[in-house]
């Protein structure tokens, strides 16, 4: 665990009504709903299903009751320590319906959007410090230059933007799984903002990791609320997107059927990292893409627009690592070049850099090293294609070569003659093709 960042700040519970800043309407329709929805009747479990403590549940089932759409049923729940259990009254059923025509979200009350902003400050990415041992421990199985440390160090704790660049296949993407592995501690993630009486949903468990939950220690004479259960603990995101990037995937999407909200990729990705990998693979071109980066980057804020055209910020605090396999200038302009603050060339490894990727990828792979492969390998093989030399190369070559030995029934061996058939793989040599 990173020390330095393990101190995030929990967002605390709420203790009254008056404390959660929504609508008093909206949030007695979601505890009508959920009643409804869930058949729930019991404050203790109602307030797991809103996520609120129970004393903020109870005002809430108390307002219901004087406005007659809640009512007590009389029992107690012996197996719920004498419980008292509610109901929906004929009322309550009515108006549970007509605002579930409105909205179907149910379920976690959802956390205004100013006090996620609060939160967000709390946990902010550019509030962590990233060491070079935090670093070269997540980039362990790496085989890297000292001097990428030396750049990426410095570009991963400022939480600014990084464009890292350089031919294929030789690591950008691991290198960008390395840094969120470096971050390694908790933020909180809402499971959803509310805003202008809007729901959005935020929580995904595609994206987001949740952490193991403490069980409350059951000698403890009540159960202590470590933070407000709105929030899921969460290792801090990372969303990694490629080719299949469009401009529309970074708007809020909307459910005509349950008229609510689902936060775009880079809200989701708050606090954490958002990696945009193959740049100028997609159908939009790289320049529009980071054109739509550009306010966010610069200003720690994004706009976006509910279904009424109504536009309003929302917070931006991600770490952006665009990768691609192009030379930066083929695809931006210079304005664009400039607001992309930590740009990082990737380079193949050097010969040496090469043997001890080739060494380590053996060892793993259970497969003895041969020295009059390596011998053809760089004497003969490599000056054909003038000595560059590519991260995935090795274990290419000797995953080729093993799989040629398990068809021929042969122990585990390299050879040049193995070699030559695992480089024939490798590339494609050019050829017309009659068609």
């Amino acid at each position: 665990m990173n020390m330095q960042t393990a101190n995030v700040m929990a967002p605390p519970p709420p203790k009254t009504l008056e404390e959660m800043r929504l609508p008093t309407v909206m949030m007695r329709d979601i505890v009508l709903k959920t009643m409804f929805r869930k058949n729930v009747d019991m404050v203790s479990d109602l307030s797991k299903a809103i996520c609120l403590p129970i004393p903020v549940t109870q005002e809430l089932v108390d307002l219901a009751r004087t406005q007659r759409l809640l009512e007590a049923t009389g029992t107690l729940n012996a197996n719920n320590g004498n419980e008292m259990g509610y109901q929906l009254t004929e009322q309550g059923k009515a108006r549970a319906l007509d605002a579930l025509a409105q909205s179907e979200y149910f379920g976690a009350m959802p956390v205004p959007l100013d006090v996620y902003r609060e939160q967000v400050k709390r946990q902010s990415v550019r509030n962590i410090q990233v060491t070079r041992d935090q670093l070269t421990g997540a980039m362990g199985h790496l085989v890297l230059p000292d001097s990428l440390l030396d750049h990426l160090g410095p570009a991963v704790s400022a939480g600014r933007s990084i464009l890292m660049y350089g031919p294929p296949g030789n690591g950008k993407s691991s290198i960008s799984n390395g840094i969120r592995d470096a971050l390694g501690d908790m933020v909180y993630v809402p499971r959803a903002i509310e805003y202008a009486g809007q729901v959005i949903t935020v929580y995904d468990p595609i994206v987001h990791s949740a952490a193991e939950e403490e069980a409350d220690d059951p000698h403890s004479l009540r159960r202590t609320t470590r933070f407000d259960m709105r929030y899921v603990k969460c290792e801090r995101p990372t969303v990694i997107t490629g080719g299949e990037l469009s401009l529309d995937m970074l708007d809020l999407v909307y459910n005509p059927t349950a008229r609510t909200y689902q936060a775009p990729l880079q809200l989701k990705s708050t606090g954490g990292i958002f990696i945009v990998d193959d740049l100028g693979r997609q159908a939009e071109p790289p320049q529009s893409l980071v054109n739509r980066w550009i306010v966010p980057l610069e200003e720690s804020k994004d706009i976006l627009a509910l279904q009424s055209g109504e536009k309003f910020e929302v917070p931006f605090d991600t770490l952006v690592i665009f990768s691609t396999n192009f030379h930066p200038n083929e695809i931006f302009d210079q304005a664009a070049l400039r607001r992309i603050f930590f740009k990082i060339k990737i380079d193949g490894p050097n010969q040496e850099n090469f043997l001890k990727i080739f060494a380590m990828v053996a060892k793993k792979r259970k497969m003895p090293l041969d020295e009059a492969t390596l011998v053809h390998l760089l004497k003969v093989r490599y000056p054909e294609i003038d000595n560059i030399y590519a991260n995935y190369q090795p274990i290419f070559l000797i995953d080729q070569m093993i799989s040629i030995c398990e068809f021929e029934g042969i122990p585990y061996q390299m050879s040049p003659d193995l070699a030559d058939r695992a480089w024939a793989n490798m590339f494609v040599k050019d050829e017309h093709i009659v068609k």
